[in-house]
């Protein structure tokens, strides 16, 4: 039976993507995120860990009975953790490796927004250099975005879809914390830029965090906390992104970055951003 409003915290559905850099090191991280914010579906990168030793139960009990996720020994890994089902998961391939950088599946939300087509994805760091020619890693960056692009165009617009991940690219200048070295550090490249610009157009995308912030307010997911500076206040980076199909433009009622993460125990050097949807609306 799917479930009704009644699981859904003030009739909205909470939608968050969070890079937790090594899942069974954030565990008890992920149950306060669960607990503090009600989280309804969660998109996560970075998980490292292979299919066989997902902690699944721990997982089941913190309030995510469904689960979709693949994964590899110490790199990469993509999941979707949801309160509601999960229909058709599908693991994505790119640029001919088995890398587990994509995974989609389609939630059933019993509300009238019906049906939600979830992507977790994550887009290949590129390495140091932004060389095409010189760097391999770089390369298969805008060949992954290419591939992308390539693919959403072929599928065509769509509605009730969510795009969420750790996309690898600062947008916007607010995003990065270095006006003066845009041009030269790799996630803030023109050619990047460029090349996910071609992937939000052909998904037909709207970026959902900045329909709630102005494009020059200063945002970041990602940065340092070596040094016990976890705060990105005028440092880091905004990576980690939770794109929305146009239909669902009406519904969006929040958008935020949840800083307080990289404050906790073992943080992750992501934050989560968090969405929140009108679950009561049709779109």
């Amino acid at each position: 039976m799917a479930p009704s409003l009644a699981h859904i915290s003030n009739s909205t559905i909470s939608i968050a993507s969070w890079n937790v850099n090594s899942l069974r090191r954030r565990i008890e991280a992920l149950g306060w995120l669960a607990a503090e914010r009600k989280i309804d579906i969660l998109c996560l990168q970075e998980t490292k860990v292979v299919e066989s030793l997902f902690p699944s139960d721990e997982i089941a009990a913190l309030g995510y009975p469904h689960q979709a996720f693949a994964g590899i020994k110490a790199f990469n890994g993509v999941s979707i953790l949801s309160k509601f089902p999960l229909l058709n998961v599908e693991v994505r391939d790119w640029c001919g490796r088995r890398d587990c950088r994509h995974i989609l599946a389609w939630a059933e939300t019993g509300t009238p927004l019906g049906k939600l087509e979830v992507h977790s994805l994550y887009v290949p760091a590129g390495g140091n250099l932004a060389d095409p020619v010189r760097n391999e890693k770089f390369r298969h960056k805008l060949e992954f975005l290419a591939e992308q692009a390539h693919w959403w165009t072929a599928r065509g617009a769509g509605s009730n879809r969510v795009l969420a991940g750790d996309f690898n690219i600062d947008p916007l200048i607010a995003d990065v914390r270095s006006r003066e070295r845009l041009p030269l550090t790799v996630n803030h490249t023109e050619i990047e830029i460029i090349y996910l610009e071609h992937l939000r157009r052909a998904g037909g995308w709207i970026d959902a965090f900045r329909l709630k912030h102005p494009d020059d307010e200063p945002s970041f997911t990602c940065c340092s906390h070596r040094a016990g500076n976890w705060d990105p206040v005028g440092r880091g980076q905004r990576l980690d992104h939770i794109w929305i199909s146009k239909n669902l433009k009406p519904v969006v009622k929040t958008a935020e970055i949840f800083k307080e993460a990289l404050g906790w125990d073992l943080p992750s050097d992501h934050a989560p951003v968090i969405v929140t949807l009108d679950a009561r609306l049709q779109t």
